[in-house]
């Protein structure tokens, strides 16, 4: 069964990257992590990737509203989803998906993020702030340029405000980049991924963003030696 929700707006987050802000229904429960399929207007009977999409919550369970974001690529949902106007009401379907947090706080979690999949991981630090766990994190969030990194700024302040969360932010084609960075450059290597594991205890890896990537970070896991039964992942196609 699919909920009504309303469209309340839309906000560029970086470039080529918007997050669309939606009524949240009474009731409505989802873990951090979850997504929840978007489905156009009158298609809600219709199964097709031009009607509907799935996309990570990026909003945190105790906030009023449902927030949702992507990058604006040039197919018919998105040409479509950019055109809505607030007030708008679509359909969600959800919420489902298990990349969600261990239940085992004692164990330190590592979040890996290239891109556009820093979303399911915004839902689940906005919850660890938010309710005060003293659960290490690790954020390591790689883009090509600062100005292509979502939710940065927020992020810096929430590793800032809530000390058992550690950002590391690394920009990979700073060359091509019109916004100034003073943090690290280069992608995310076995010695980066050894060093930080080396300093946590029994630490679960979750990896998200394009299927290259996350592929090619889940080889460089197992070479680094992490077991691959605490390695987690989530490919975001079509993003």
């Amino acid at each position: 069964m699919t909920i009504p929700v309303q469209l309340l707006r839309s906000v560029p987050v970086a470039q080529g990257t918007t997050a669309f802000h939606f009524s949240k229904p009474a009731g409505f429960g989802f873990k951090p992590g979850q997504a929840c399929d978007l489905i156009l207007p009158g298609q809600a009977q219709n199964n097709g990737a031009d009607t509907r999409h799935a996309f990570s919550i990026v909003s945190a369970p105790h906030e009023d509203e449902l927030v949702f974001a992507t990058r604006m690529r040039d197919s018919p949902f998105k040409r479509a989803l950019a055109q809505l106007q607030p007030g708008t009401t679509m359909e969600l379907d959800g919420p489902f998906g298990s990349l969600t947090l261990h239940k085992k706080a004692e164990r330190a979690a590592v979040f890996i993020a290239g891109g556009i999949g820093i979303t399911p991981f915004m839902s689940m630090v906005r919850h660890a702030a938010h309710s005060h766990s003293t659960q290490p994190l690790v954020l390591l969030y790689s883009n090509r340029r600062p100005e292509d990194a979502a939710f940065l700024t927020e992020l810096q302040a929430l590793a800032a405000a809530h000390a058992p969360l550690r950002l590391i932010a690394t920009m990979t084609d700073m060359a091509h980049a019109t916004q100034p960075w003073d943090g690290a450059t280069g992608a995310i290597d076995s010695a980066l991924l050894q060093k930080i594991a080396n300093g946590l205890d029994a630490p679960i890896f979750y990896v998200s963003g394009p299927p290259p990537m996350v592929a090619a970070l889940r080889d460089t896991l197992e070479a680094t030696g992490i077991d691959e039964d605490d390695v987690r992942s989530e490919e975001f196609y079509g993003y």
